[in-house]
């Protein structure tokens, strides 16, 4: 009897379930024996607490194209994770102890960089974890895609279209903003694929000066318009002068509702321009998952299950130069995979004439 285990944590994406999918129905045809699947429920809390259920194919038909997960997710920060529950809980301990009383093989876990950081946590405590690149930021080190990224790339794009046509209609300047924290990737991909002007991102600090060039030349060439794309966690060149204290006192300090404000309030201070803001917020994770995840998803989740009957325990599936295949754990937790501002799509992008407001 093969006894494996199942959770998404932290943020939900559209390729979660079709990522399952291809786990449970490769170990169905390949294990050789039979198979006991235990689904946690919200993430590490299920874990934690018991909280889980006993599945079986059934439960992973018609998953593929179905966004969220059907297991639900929570965030258990891993900066928190040896600081006692409310209700004095040690989670690792109990983790430990929920995995041996089901007698696991193997806990599949589907996340981003702080589950994956826990994941390493509990593979170094001597269980058998796979790790799965769960994020819409693409920001997992060690591999070159993340599922969930593509179909919310798709969902940015869609976006910016929409705006186009209005922006132009009016002759407005359009401040859209894109998830995107401490990277940049949604944000400069769907920029490129919609025709942004301006794309401001975290790795490449922004001066407003040149935003205000880009508007007032194509003013002088005759576009109505101007669609600036902005990551929610962009920062001009004077606040990244600041120290990591100065900064966050900064931003704690913030009275507008994000950074999209900020932005669209100096422009509209300094140019007199009719200012419009587009959020699309959450919309970005949600939906169904593209035909690229859902490739990609499969991918994985085959992946995993075959590393799992290979006995190929504490690594995660990863892309790397279009290849599958399984890093350490240890080499991936806690590292942050940034836009390099020399990348071939940044300079690809500047020679065309996109401003990403650092010249």
């Amino acid at each position: 009897m093969l006894r494996i285990g199942l959770l998404t944590s932290g943020g939900d994406c559209q390729a979660l379930n079709a990522t399952m999918r291809g786990i449970v129905k490769t170990l169905y045809r390949q294990a050789g024996e039979p198979v006991e699947v235990y689904g946690f429920e919200d993430g590490y809390q299920g874990l934690i607490y018991e909280r889980y259920r006993m599945m079986d194919n059934r439960d992973f038909s018609g998953l593929l194209t179905r966004g969220g997960t059907v297991l639900g997710t929570s965030r258990t920060p891993f900066k928190l994770l040896d600081t006692p529950e409310a209700d004095g809980v040690n989670k690792v301990e109990a983790m430990k102890g929920t995995y041996r009383k089901l007698k696991l093989d193997c806990l599949f876990m589907l996340g981003g960089n702080g589950s994956t950081k826990t994941a390493n946590r509990l593979s170094e405590e001597g269980l058998n974890v796979i790790a799965l690149p769960k994020t819409i930021d693409n920001d997992t080190w060690g591999t070159d895609m993340t599922f969930g990224f593509a179909s919310s790339v798709e969902v940015a794009t869609r976006c910016i279209d929409e705006i186009h046509t209005t922006a132009s209609s009016h002759g407005r300047v359009f401040v859209i903003e894109i998830m995107g924290h401490k990277v940049g990737w949604i944000p400069l991909y769907a920029g490129v694929a919609g025709g942004a002007d301006v794309i401001l991102i975290p790795e490449i600090p922004y001066d407003i000066e040149n935003v205000i060039r880009v508007i007032e030349e194509r003013d002088k060439h005759g576009a109505r318009f101007t669609i600036i794309v902005v990551a929610e966690g962009a920062i001009s060149k004077d606040e990244a002068a600041l120290s990591k204290k100065e900064y966050k006192k900064l931003v704690a300090a913030r009275t507008t509702p994000s950074i999209a404000y900020d932005i669209a309030a100096e422009i509209d201070k300094r140019t007199g321009r009719e200012i419009r803001i587009a959020v699309p917020g959450h919309t970005q994770r949600g939906g169904t998952p593209d035909a690229q995840d859902r490739i990609f998803a499969t991918q994985c989740g085959v992946e995993a299950a075959l590393a799992c009957l290979k006995g190929k325990f504490g690594v995660m599936i990863a892309q790397v130069n279009g290849k599958m295949c399984r890093v350490p754990l240890a080499d991936v937790a806690g590292k942050l995979k940034y836009v390099d501002p020399k990348s071939d799509l940044v300079k690809e992008a500047k020679a065309m004439g996109i401003s990403f407001g650092d010249e």
